[in-house]
């Protein structure tokens, strides 16, 4: 892949092979946006995990302490609490017409999506489109609850869903560019902290084997364990 002038100049500043303390990385990630728009942080991390395994799934929700600079379309779907999902800020709330709106490509600016239990069943009829998208409802990680005002007034407060990926790593957006690295240490903490607590039973021996962070179009910069 071929990089411009910009993407170099700021790559020279991260030392290829140096593991960074949460501290270093997040003053430098500062430093190497490339892009004139406020670029997202970026968290990958490597595991030891065995993603086709049952009982080493990693799925769990936290909130960060600072957000993400970003506020969650929540969609709620519901056949007996639409008042509460109204009255809690949900920006969009239905019941089979949500789900058909989904068949339809029609709910694209969604971020997440909870559902009132009953509707669970109807669900399925979608959970190929959402699955890959990482919106299907789950009672892991509270989008699946009759505590819908509970659950909206969470999400919108920051409240992040993540869950590993097909090659057993997980991906998730701390915070802007913008925020203060201290802010950005903060969220990266809370969320280390969840991804340790959402250590599956099944794993034996080191669980996370590396983590770097980068800005949306910037340079991977390795963090410590």
């Amino acid at each position: 892949m071929k990089r411009g002038k910009k993407y170099k100049a700021v790559a020279e500043k991260v030392e290829k092979n140096k593991l960074y303390s949460a501290e270093e990385a997040m003053a430098i990630v500062k430093q190497t946006k490339v892009a004139k728009f406020d670029e997202s942080v970026e968290v990958h991390i490597k595991m030891s995990i065995d993603p086709k395994k049952g009982d080493q799934q990693v799925r769990a929700a936290v909130v960060l302490p600072h957000g993400i600079g970003k506020t969650a379309k929540v969609a709620v779907i519901t056949s007996t609490k639409a008042t509460e999902a109204k009255e809690a800020g949900a920006d969009f709330v239905g019941a089979e017409d949500l789900i058909e709106k989904i068949k339809l490509g029609k709910m694209d600016e969604v971020d997440v999506i909870v559902a009132s239990p009953e509707m669970m069943p109807k669900l399925a009829a979608v959970a190929k489109i959402l699955g890959p998208r990482g919106l299907m409802p789950s009672p892991k990680t509270d989008t699946v609850t009759d505590k819908i005002k509970e659950a909206v007034e969470m999400l919108k407060k920051g409240k992040l869903s993540f869950k590993n990926d097909n090659s057993g790593n997980v991906h998730q957006v701390i915070g802007k560019v913008s925020f203060d690295a201290k802010k950005l240490e903060e969220n990266y903490v809370s969320f280390m902290d969840a991804i340790q607590k959402a250590r599956p039973s099944g794993i034996k021996g080191k669980y996370v084997t590396a983590v770097s962070i980068c800005s949306t179009m910037g340079p991977g910069i390795k963090i410590s364990l």
